[in-house]
């Protein structure tokens, strides 16, 4: 009997401490940042509980041609805006590339949470909507990224949608990581994005990686089936979930899905909701 209480107390224990430690493990901050442009702009946008974002644009490379697509980038949870936005910019010579850093990450004030980032990624919409009125605005989600981009899809009218190793329900990874863990009761940091993306139209390109441990084939699956409108799907054999952005098919990919997505028809649905 004393064997099997302090057996209790220990997973007790662990259990408390993974109810504590979820934000900083899966928000863990970001390392530092690449090198910008010089014509990188530096971006502040408020938020109505008093925090400041940072952000940047980066603009259109020389020689390419006028009135591109407008590029947000929601990165993976180690990410900073500046090395988001200096991929997509290399990736999308040609468009306009807007990133924030999350809350708690690089300058931004606040404490980073699934919700809070939900939320202001409504606030980063609105902020290029009125920075380039008129122009088609696709958002692109990296790893937790893509449940954050999702949401926005799910609550804005976007042009199209690029999700890499994205999952249909953040909760359904982290309980798949930790089975002996009560996770769906203990979990609050909530991104559904197969949920948010059923009710939508958003023209939506998939990009993961065949050798993902960390996002299961499973998880992207359930994702998969869930999306309306899927006009691209690639997945990238041997490629796991953090180098798959170094793999020789990943650039090749990532345009080609924001080509299907210019392709397809443009049907944006008036969501505007909190």
């Amino acid at each position: 009997m004393t064997v099997l209480l302090v057996l209790l107390l220990v997973y007790a224990a662990i259990v408390v401490a993974a109810a504590l430690l979820q934000t900083k493990m899966l928000f863990p901050g970001s390392a530092g940042s690449p090198d910008l442009p010089d014509t990188a702009e530096q971006l502040t946008l408020p938020t109505p509980d008093r925090v400041v974002l940072h952000g940047v644009h980066l603009l259109p490379s020389a020689g390419t041609a006028a009135g591109g697509p407008v590029l947000l980038g929601f990165g993976g949870n180690a990410a900073n805006a500046d090395a988001m936005a200096l991929t997509l910019h290399e990736l999308y010579p040609a468009a306009e590339i807007v990133a924030f850093h999350y809350r708690g990450y690089g300058a931004s004030g606040g404490r980073p949470s699934a919700a809070a980032l939900s939320r202001d990624s409504l606030l980063i919409h609105d902020f290029a909507a009125a920075r380039f009125p008129g122009r088609p605005i696709v958002a692109a989600g990296f790893s937790v990224g893509s449940g954050i981009a999702a949401f926005l899809a799910s609550r804005r009218p976007l042009a199209g949608l690029i999700l890499v190793t994205p999952f249909d329900s953040l909760t359904a990874v982290a309980a798949g990581h930790y089975p002996w863990l009560p996770v769906r009761l203990l979990f609050h940091h909530l991104l559904e994005p197969a949920e948010a993306l059923a009710r939508t139209r958003v023209p939506v390109a998939i990009v993961a990686g065949g050798a993902d441990t960390l996002v299961p084939k499973a998880r992207t699956d359930g994702l998969r089936a869930a999306v309306p409108n899927l006009v691209y799907d690639r997945t990238i054999p041997h490629a796991g979930h953090n180098d798959i952005y170094g793999n020789p098919a990943f650039a090749p990919a990532m345009r080609e899905a924001l080509a299907r997505i210019a392709a397809a028809p443009s049907r944006p649905e008036a969501r505007r909701s909190l």
